[in-house]
């Protein structure tokens, strides 16, 4: 039986009538899990979380994940009574168009907010991404009697994020590299949505996580805070990460349904909320009540953090005195920006000569920019011997050893995505690398970026049906079509090794967009004059590669397509007939451009068009015109030699010619 304090089971009440009122007025949300895991969570942040409630963006503050995003109102109710800019005017607009409280946690909409969750198993998964840089920076930056990075990650999470496959690949990969300051809280409440937990889910968690190098701890009473004080700091102490299995009631409390799949979410009415609020002692009838005592709880938590920054800060000062190349990195990190003149070396590169794979170009170009740019970190998915995307100079990422800038991800695509935002996050720069046909596996993660606005770059190679002989499995038809319709996702496929080279450069200049760069697999030849053509013509999405007197067509390309369509020009050429050929590797840059720069490249007046591109029509329609045709791939591919399966696909200079004089 718990025996906490009078003011601090206050304070914990508060946060459950909180979640109670907010639900109830807002006709929908969860307050199951507020009512249960309260305790848990008024524990870690009272009692251990480094947070300054004075400086949101504190960089070694310690990190909080709400990973089961459904119970916002528990967090919202947190930031209120620690003084985050979150105002009991915000809590009564729960779930309200525009408002800082909406009904999952969004970052940098809601002050305090760590990440964006909602999507059951991507928050724990985004949080082993925290945990791996924390850890990571300290190995760069601190010194022996100078620990400057030295913070956790904590998460609150339920049954339905360690039922997700992504949580599975991400807490495997925490404990192959022993994250021991990841610490889970885990709210072990016996229900999901649907039914109580036995109808689905049977798992062992203590063998679960011990198998794969967690410590497992467990709370059975999810009321105490002294025992679930004592887990955290028995956590801390290890150096593998730490679940807290905390048994607690869902929906405690509430007549009738407490602990049953009912109190799961949904408002319960205003009878059942009055009884509910007798239950735990509430003597307030006004909705939205907070007592001042509730308030006073939290005066700890907001000097701890105030102190802990000041002395961080005169930690600092010390650094840049001792060793300001160190100082000057994390700079880098804290300020989110690039050291001067830090894409200079890709002028020493050339790719002009020879028929070259825009995977290799890739390889050079990552290889050259990483010399300069500390936060530049990644890996692929096992398969980076394929997809080029290592950095040759550096040693992989290991549980003994954070020294290196390459992480082996092992064959975990969605985890690693989720795992890449966590890093970007932390102000890292981070890569990630696959297929592009796995992209499928890691588009929810890649989504959350997009929406989040993080700088991650993905490096996908083999991306169309030119892998040839791995056959349709292995050959992606719609997934350019999905990217580009992603929201606020870069997608760019070049043609060439400049044109990479420029989607680089492009990539790691953003700070509010994922990039996604879409690379090939087989040698084409160069297609750009320049890089300082290749960095205009990217940058504006689209761009004229060849130009001609007198056109009476277009031919329109990206990708290795490009060096098909000059191909076709020439031919073209060789029977009188004129057309210019357009790369156009970006569409969503390019819709970006003026009305004038678009006539420019396309003319109106310019009807006769073949677009030319190894992947689903969809959106094809748009630059090909109404009396224009479209050369794609409507179907799945074919497992043969490359050259066979593009050929009958009507991927040849024969076939683009006879289209093009069929118009």
């Amino acid at each position: 039986m718990s025996t906490n304090s009078k003011s601090e089971q206050l304070a914990i009440n508060t946060l459950r009538t909180l979640a109670i009122d907010a639900v109830e007025k807002a006709s929908s949300g969860h307050m199951g899990l507020p009512l249960g895991a309260a305790p848990m969570a008024y524990t870690l942040w009272n009692r251990h979380l480094n947070i300054n409630t004075e400086d949101p963006r504190w960089f070694n503050q310690d990190r909080f994940v709400l990973s089961a995003g459904h119970g916002s109102m528990l967090l919202y109710g947190l930031l209120h009574l620690s003084g985050f800019n979150v105002s009991k005017k915000d809590l009564q607009e729960f779930r309200s168009f525009n408002s800082k409280t909406p009904g999952h946690p969004e970052w940098e909409q809601t002050e305090g907010v760590e990440v964006t969750t909602g999507p059951l198993g991507q928050g724990i998964s985004m949080a082993v991404g925290m945990a791996l840089a924390e850890k990571k920076l300290a190995a760069t930056i601190n010194e022996e009697q100078n620990q400057l990075i030295d913070h956790y990650t904590y998460v609150l999470c339920g049954d339905g994020d360690l039922m997700e496959g992504v949580s599975h690949e991400a807490i495997s990969f925490a404990g192959h590299l022993q994250l021991g300051k990841l610490i889970v809280l885990y709210d072990s409440n016996q229900s999901s949505l649907d039914a109580s937990l036995e109808q689905s889910f049977s798992d062992d968690i203590k063998k679960k996580f011990e198998a794969v190098h967690w410590q497992h701890l467990l709370v059975e009473d999810g009321q105490s805070i002294a025992a679930i004080d004592a887990a955290i700091n028995q956590a801390k102490e290890s150096n593998q990460p730490t679940v807290i299995e905390v048994r607690t009631t869902i929906g405690y409390g509430l007549p009738n349904i407490a602990g049953t799949s009912d109190a799961h979410s949904d408002p319960v009415g205003e009878e059942n909320a009055k009884k509910a609020k007798q239950t735990l002692e509430w003597e307030y009838e006004e909705p939205f009540t907070i007592p001042d005592e509730a308030y006073e709880t939290f005066s700890d938590l907001k000097t701890r953090g105030k102190q802990l920054e000041e002395e961080w800060e005169k930690n600092f000062s010390k650094l840049k005195q001792n060793n300001l190349e160190k100082a000057e990195i994390l700079e880098y990190f804290i300020e989110q920006k690039l050291p001067e003149n830090w894409s200079e070396m890709l002028g020493e590169l050339s790719f002009d000569n020879e028929p070259l794979a825009t995977r290799t170009a890739s390889h050079k170009i990552l290889n050259t920019l990483q010399t300069d740019i500390p936060q530049l970190i990644g890996g692929a998915a096992d398969v980076s011997s394929s997809t080029k995307a290592t950095i040759d100079n550096s040693a992989a990422i290991t549980a003994s050893n954070f020294s290196g800038k390459n992480i082996y991800f092992g064959v975990r695509e969605f985890g690693m995505a989720a795992i890449a935002n966590g890093l970007a996050l932390h102000h890292f720069l981070p890569f990630v690398s696959t297929y592009f046909i796995f992209s499928d596996y890691m588009k929810p993660a890649i989504r959350l970026a997009a929406l989040m606005g993080l700088p991650v770059t993905y490096v996908f190679s083999h991306d169309s049906i030119a892998v040839g002989k791995d056959g349709p499995t292995h050959q992606p038809v719609e997934q350019l079509a999905a990217f580009r319709s992603m929201p606020n996702l870069q997608v760019i496929r070049p043609a060439d090794g400049n044109e990479t080279a420029a989607a680089w450069k492009f990539a790691l200049k953003q700070k509010t967009k994922p990039t996604m760069l879409v690379l090939e697999r087989q040698a084409t030849a160069p297609v750009t004059h320049s890089l300082d053509q290749a960095i205009e013509g990217v940058s504006h999405g689209g761009y004229i590669v060849s130009e001609v007197k007198d056109p009476v067509g277009i031919l329109i390309a990206s990708g290795s397509e490009v060096s098909l369509a000059l191909e076709a020009q020439e031919a073209l050429t060789k029977e009188n007939i004129a057309v210019n050929v357009v790369s156009l590797p970006s569409w969503d840059l390019f819709e970006a451009q003026t009305k004038e720069y678009k006539e420019k490249v396309l003319p109106h007046n310019l009807t006769k068009r073949i677009t030319v591109e190894m992947a689903s029509k969809l959106g094809w329609r748009e630059y090909a015109g109404s009396e224009g045709k479209i050369l794609s791939v409507d179907s799945f591919g074919y497992s043969g030699d490359p050259e066979e399966v593009m050929e009958a696909f009507g991927f040849t200079v024969g076939n683009v010619v006879n289209k093009f004089k069929s118009l």
